[in-house]
């Protein structure tokens, strides 16, 4: 790809090059995330929405958890648990977005990942829980609540088994 448009350009610079448009992927998650987390703050009370459609409501929840607010009502140390490790994954995947910068499947579904991890860590920093505001509904059922980084993340790890089921391990013992 950059290497046929400039093809004395270095394997190293074409890594480098593809490599910061996997950033900015991860970059445009965080943004489209938070950029939808303030309109809510802004627009919506705490633990209040409106429906959109009849499957679909805007909320407004707080999650000091994780995944399907996994440990939300712990004694608080979790915020920080949850934000330890989403800086731990986000350089590894940093690190893993690096070494295979020049595919095309993997590093998407890394960034996606990582800007969804991204996105959720700064509202651990910033309000000290997650927002929350997608509810999706079914004969009084509801989902839990979750946000954009989060279906990024989601959108990601389906990349990633897509990926590994596409992509046969051509290792020797």
């Amino acid at each position: 790809m950059l290497d046929e448009i400039n093809p004395r350009a270095g394997k190293g610079a074409v890594r480098k090059a593809r490599f910061v448009v996997w950033l900015m992927l991860a970059l445009v998650v965080v943004l489209l995330d938070q950029a939808s987390k303030s309109w809510i703050v802004a627009t919506v009370e705490p633990n209040d929405g409106f429906p959109v459609t009849d499957f679909f409501n805007i909320v407004f929840v707080y999650n000091r958890g994780a995944a399907f607010s996994f440990l939300s009502g712990a004694a608080g140390w979790q915020r920080w648990f949850f934000l330890a490790l989403a800086v731990g994954i986000s350089i590894w995947i940093a690190r893993l977005i690096w070494q295979h910068a020049q595919e095309n499947l993997q590093p998407t579904a890394l960034a996606l990942i990582l800007g969804g991890a991204i996105g959720n860590a700064v509202d651990r920093i910033s309000r000290g829980a997650v927002v929350d505001f997608l509810d999706f509904h079914y004969a009084g059922w509801h989902f839990w609540a979750f946000n954009v980084a989060d279906s990024a993340i989601t959108v990601g790890v389906v990349l990633m088994f897509l990926y590994q089921l596409t992509h046969k391990d051509v290792s020797h013992d």
